[in-house]
């Protein structure tokens, strides 16, 4: 079985910094996600995206990592944004009952 990968690219801009998410979110890249944004909180914008439009599964562990880095970012007084959220991750979410707790902004919503 091959390592989950997960690529994170960083672009901050005045107000918001984009987290750029590429390949797999699960037990073994989810502390890589909390590192990369615990570094982008460190100097808190006001709206950190994350854009999933590359992100080709989330497990549980992924799902919880999301749930806690908006509960930081809400602390530090940014607000966490995930955009481009695939639909496998849409139904995950409304079937978990996670949906309501995480700010999506999809621009190609339906």
């Amino acid at each position: 079985m091959d390592r989950a990968e997960l690529s994170i690219t960083v672009h901050r801009t005045g107000d918001e910094a984009v987290l750029r998410l590429a390949g797999e979110i699960d037990m073994l890249t989810a502390a890589q996600l909390s590192t990369v944004v615990n570094e982008v909180l460190a100097d808190p914008p006001p709206r950190i995206v994350l854009d999933l439009g590359g992100v080709t599964f989330c497990d549980s562990q992924g799902l919880g990592t999301l749930v806690v880095l908006s509960r930081k970012a809400s602390h530090a007084q940014s607000l966490l944004i995930l955009s481009n959220v695939g639909d496998f991750l849409l139904r995950v979410l409304d079937i978990t009952g996670l949906r309501s707790a995480l700010m999506i902004r999809n621009e190609t919503a339906l």
